[in-house]
């Protein structure tokens, strides 16, 4: 059997724009395998990258974020992020949403690289940042439709909740294996 580069291996029939989800433009692509020949209409869902901040506070401790998904309807412990706002760079994107979410900032930041945000299905990146530091110095400023409150951890229990499973988004488990790695 051939062996095949799969990007050469798909062509791009046909593109329709989709319905606009509030954070996410939806798109359709219709795709042709090369290995059949059949034609399949994908979803992607276009938006701009996300970045989400591992605060480390001068304790060594790590504030996270209890915050509820609706895509789940659960509540989880997770790192302070969001959407990078069109035109903005991942850092400037990743120190606005600390200080929104959680009334923190950092002046010593470095950057663990990036992932696809979901690459079955989505066009974008989450970046990831770490932020030493970390001190109280605002109100915290929240979108509408979220509502975080803040969870100090030690290091040795993130690495517990970390083989426990306790961690429910994948984007702050990546941020972690990076960080704690």
């Amino acid at each position: 059997m051939k062996n095949m580069d799969h990007e050469e291996s798909w062509k791009l029939v046909k593109t329709e724009s989709g319905p606009d989800l509030k954070l996410f433009k939806a798109r359709f692509d219709y795709m042709e395998n090369a290995r059949n020949g059949v034609v399949e209409k994908m979803i992607i869902l276009n938006s701009t990258d996300s970045a989400n901040v591992i605060p480390v506070l001068p304790s060594g401790d790590i504030l996270f974020v209890r915050q509820y998904r609706f895509g789940t309807r659960t509540t989880t412990i997770e790192l302070p992020g969001g959407i990078v706002d069109p035109g903005e760079e991942p850092l400037v994107g990743a120190q606005r949403e600390l200080r929104e979410e959680t009334g923190y900032t950092s002046t010593k930041w470095t950057y663990l690289g990036k992932i696809p945000s979901n690459p079955v299905f989505m066009d974008s990146y989450i970046h990831h940042w770490l932020a030493e530091d970390v001190e109280l110095t605002s109100e915290t400023n929240m979108d509408d439709g979220e509502w975080t409150e803040p969870v100090i951890l030690n290091p040795d229990t993130v690495r517990s909740y970390l083989k426990e499973g306790k961690f429910g988004h994948p984007h702050a488990i990546s941020a972690l294996v990076r960080y704690l790695l």
